[in-house]
């Protein structure tokens, strides 16, 4: 199969499940939330097992693989704390700044350089992240920046920013310089997803009956939903960066964040949608520049 369609197809479902997870969060706390899809979709990843090299799995590569997926699960709790508490339109523009924080940060910490033209890139991150916060309102130039970190609303999207950031450097040093197996990263990196989670639960709940418990049927389903739609965007990603350069495939992939915007915020009825998405369109055309260079 074509690699865009198959990254397209991803960016698809991976739209769909942040729909569906905004949709799940109204009637669950997102801890609960994050376990029971950590477990469901751990289900749905069996088949992931069957394709791994059992050998290496004692090996420092998996010790890193571990450490990795404890901030990729602090990442997703505070993703899940995001969506639940703004707006799909406005949460998801602002998560799209992972590539920028990967790249400052890869200059900071690991001794990176950008090319002018990725940090123009930057540029247009930050210029849509200024038109995501600007209002009619707005008195002075600095004021949607001030807004931005001044405002407590934002604090879990910056946490899963800082996050997400660690965690892909990490991914980095996985995939390019211990050369660890793709199927191998997915499948055990969801086992210690449900691991993470099902053991947080515990010592929150001393037990693991309570997120079950506040689970109706309608939104039991809907986990199931969300877990075969994740297992799906995951699964098709991997097949595309097999046929064309990884840059390509995100940058195809990114295209859900465009999606769930739209359909999710006229689903739920999300105030200035259009300046919003007008905002993600050039964050996304920032990450694009920085991922594609």
């Amino acid at each position: 199969m074509n690699w865009f369609l198959l990254a397209f197809i991803s960016a698809v479902f991976s739209a769909a499940s942040a729909v569906s997870e905004k949709k799940a969060l109204f009637s669950l706390d997102a801890l609960n939330f994050s376990f029971l899809v950590s477990v469901v979709t751990l289900v749905f990843s069996i088949p992931f097992f069957l394709n791994v090299y059992y050998e290496n799995i004692f090996s420092v590569s998996m010790q890193i693989l571990f450490l990795k997926t404890i901030l990729s699960a602090a990442a997703f709790l505070f993703v899940m704390l995001s969506i639940k508490n703004l707006e799909i339109s406005e949460a998801l523009p602002l998560l799209a700044l992972t590539p920028g924080f990967v790249a400052v940060s890869g200059v900071l910490i690991i001794n990176d350089t950008l090319t002018g033209l990725e940090w123009f890139g930057i540029f247009l991150m930050l210029a849509g992240t200024y038109t995501l916060e600007i209002k009619k309102e707005t008195k002075s130039f600095i004021e949607p920046f001030k807004g931005l970190f001044n405002s407590k609303k934002y604090l879990y999207v910056f946490i899963a920013l800082i996050l997400f950031t660690a965690s892909s450097l990490l991914d980095r040093v996985l995939l390019k310089d211990y050369n660890l197996p793709p199927y191998t990263f997915m499948a055990f990196q969801q086992l210690f997803y449900a691991i993470i989670f099902a053991v947080v639960v515990l010592v929150k709940y001393r037990g693991i009956s309570r997120p079950v418990k506040d689970v109706t049927k309608k939104t039991f389903y809907l986990i199931i939903i969300i877990s075969v739609f994740t297992v799906i965007y995951r699964y098709t990603q991997i097949e595309a960066t097999k046929l064309a350069p990884v840059a390509l495939v995100l940058s195809v992939k990114r295209l859900s964040v465009l999606m769930a915007i739209i359909f999710g915020g006229k689903l739920f009825s999300e105030d200035n949608l259009f300046r919003r998405v007008i905002a993600a369109i050039i964050i996304l055309a920032g990450a694009t520049i920085l991922m594609n260079n």
